[in-house]
Parts: structure tokens; sequence; C-alpha cells
């Protein structure tokens, strides 16, 4: 019998059995009327998670593709933009607004750290009072690179009321549909998420919502576009398709995982990640991991901590998968040096508590002075403090 391998990175996330199943079902006409009725479903379920009155298009690609989308539709060469980057994917996303012309005016933040308000004013009244006031700004939600999220409402309510005629465009992609999120609320323009995150759904397909504000911005943008060109999506979604052919198998997949998700509500969804997370950090914590995020800004999607000096990535990595514990390491400047565990989509506190078991004695077998069950039994007292009822679903 194969081993049973615990898959617990950022991304892609484990996929339940029903969502897997539904992956297998027969094709279907994509100009027909059981894909408008399945387009229709799946696009007014993501509606209720972006808690969201504004058009939201599905895209056949990944996340970046999604982050793309999001620029090219809205902006126009020489642009000025201002990237907040706290990561490796805020830097993505600075360089590909860089790609197609923008001039962008980064602001990083030390990784670790999530961007602080004040920060960012700052950065765009430096933009206004030298001519060149933001035309957007880009936003990373969750940074899986380093275990932080960004306190996004108030980073938005600050770029509202320093430059309100910037776009606001988010990467959501790690962390919309498993945190607390305010698409509307927030007076956020364009966000973008992919489906192989928190919507326990394979690869294949990017979502992206669009304000008025951003839909009069995309009339005057000329950055150049034709498969990810969003007003074509929107006429075609006006009449239920798509203007391309779109991945059939991972919306049968979306359109379950979307009801699994409003049949569980999205308040016990969000308990259960934080009861995820907090039995993560206690867990890495008790078995001598120095965790890296600031910790009044840690994920409750992955969790990323110091490797001990005694020990290399590769060898621990490989002593993990061995007993059946898949995990990620570090990104760019951070690789070698951290590792990271990802709670996110089809994740429950029993899953934790198998990781923590797992790296306990992986890390005493590598010579490590640790006590192999100290991690499981402090991730279940911290998860026990947070835990609601449907935690374990």
């Amino acid at each position: 019998m194969a081993k049973q391998i615990h898959l617990r990175i950022p991304g892609p996330t484990p996929v339940p059995d029903s969502v897997r199943q539904a992956g297998a079902r027969q094709m279907i006409n994509h100009r027909g009327p059981e894909f408008r009725e399945l387009l229709g479903r799946v696009t007014s379920g993501l509606k209720r998670a972006f808690a969201t009155d504004n058009e939201i298009l599905i895209l056949t690609c990944s996340g970046t593709g999604a982050l793309e989308a999001a620029l090219v539709n809205h902006l126009s060469p020489a642009d000025p933009v201002l990237a907040v980057s706290i990561g490796a994917f805020g830097d993505r996303f600075a360089k590909i607004a860089e790609r197609f012309g923008a001039d962008v005016r980064r602001l990083d933040v030390e990784w670790g750290r999530a961007a602080a308000p004040d920060e960012v004013a700052a950065a765009l009244d430096a933009m206004q009072a030298g001519g060149k006031p933001a035309a957007a700004v880009l936003l990373t939600h969750n940074e899986t690179s380093t275990g932080v999220e960004n306190p996004l409402a108030d980073l938005a309510r600050v770029v509202r009321s320093t430059t309100p005629a910037a776009l606001i465009i988010v990467d959501a992609i790690s962390g919309l549909g498993a945190v607390p999120f305010e698409t509307d609320g927030w007076d956020l323009d364009v966000v973008a998420t992919g489906s192989q995150k928190s919507w326990m759904v394979p690869p294949g397909l990017g979502m992206v919502s669009v304000s008025e504000r951003a839909w009069a911005a995309a009339e005057r943008a000329t950055m150049p576009r034709l498969y990810f060109d969003l007003a074509e999506a929107r006429r075609s979604a006006a009449s239920g398709e798509t203007p391309w052919t779109p991945a059939l198998s991972v919306l049968f997949q979306l359109d379950v995982s979307l009801e699994m998700l409003d049949a569980e509500g999205y308040p016990q969804v969000f308990a259960r990640h934080a009861a995820c997370a907090a039995a993560t950090r206690a867990g890495l914590a008790a078995l001598g991991f120095s965790l890296f995020a600031d910790p009044r800004h840690a994920s409750n999607t992955v969790t990323a901590a110091h490797l001990p000096e005694a020990v290399a990535w590769p060898t621990l990595s490989r002593e993990l998968r061995e007993r059946g514990l898949v995990l990620a390491g570090g990104q760019g400047r951070l690789s070698g040096k951290i590792l990271r565990v990802g709670h996110l989509g089809a994740v429950n506190v029993r899953d934790i508590l198998a990781a923590m078991d797992i790296i306990g004695g992986a890390a005493q077998a590598l010579g490590l002075p640790v006590d192999a069950t100290a991690g499981a039994e402090a991730a279940q007292a911290a998860a026990g403090q947070l835990r609601p009822v449907h935690a374990e679903a």
C-alpha cells in the first residue's frame, strides 16, 4: 500500500474527494445551456466569498495570469504605480507591472514584516509631491514567501484617503476564501485569486473582481492584452460564456468546493483556519523552531520558521518526505533559511497534529535536542483555545 502523503505546502493544496471526483465528469458544450448554468452558479458563489457586488470574471490560467490581467486591463505604459512588496510574490507583482511598461515606484518592506499604513501614505505623498501621483497601488493580501498577512483594510483606507483616484489592485491569491476579506467594504478595485489555494481545487483558474472605478480606467488603458482582455470576458459572461475555451473540469470542481464552503459557512471557515494557524505556530515553537513572521501579522494560511543552524533544508526535507510529510522551503533570499507549513484549504486541526508528530520525529532523528511529542501537544493545546465547533470539518 502506498504511503499516505501529508501535503502541507502553501499550494497547490489537498483536494477533497468530492472535488476530485467532480473533475472526472464528462465534458459539456461550453457554448450550451449547461455551461451557462454552471458559470452563473460559480460566479454567484464567488461573489459571496469575495463579499462583493462587483463583476467577477473567471479565467483559465494560474494566479499569476490573474495578476497580469488585473494590471494590463487597467493601466497604460508609463502610468505611475506604487508597488508595496513584503516578499517574493509582492516582488513578482511589481515585476509584471514593470514588464508592461508601468513607471513603478517600489516600497520594499523588510521580509517578515507587514506594510505599515504610514509607510504607504509617505510613499504616496512623495509620488504626489514629485508630480506623479499614483494611478494604482499594488498590494499583497497574504505573502506566502514569508508567512505574513498585510493589514489590507488599513492599507486600503490610507490609499483612498491619500490618493483617492488611485486604483487599489490586490493579490489575494493565498488568503481570500480562508480569512476575513471584504472587497466592497474595503473599497478594493481589482482583486485576483487562484483556484489552487483556499478554494480546495487544482490549479487552472484565475478569478478577478472588477469595480466600476476599474472599468472606467479600463476604457483608457492601453497596455496590450488579448487572452486576458477582461472586456472580452465581460461581454462573453453576459451571455453565459467565456471568450476562450474554459478549464471545464476545474470549473466542475470549483462548483463543488464553493458548495462545501457555503455549507460550512465562512465564519466557520475563517475560525478553522485560525485554529490551524495557532496550532502550527505553537507546535513549531515547542519543537524549537523560531517563527519568522512578525507575530502581530502572522498569516493564518501559511507559517514560516527559521531552520535550526545544525540542519540543512535538503536533509530535513528528505527526512520529512520519507515519513510522509511534504513542506515548502524558502524562496529567493530565504532559500535554505526557512521552512513553510501551509494550512489553508481542505485542512483541519487533525492534519496539523499529524504534521507536528512527523516534524518532531524527524527533528529528533536528525539529532536535534527536542521532545518529539512536544509539537503535537502544544499544537493541540493552542487549537483547543480557538477551535470552533466545525474546526474538524
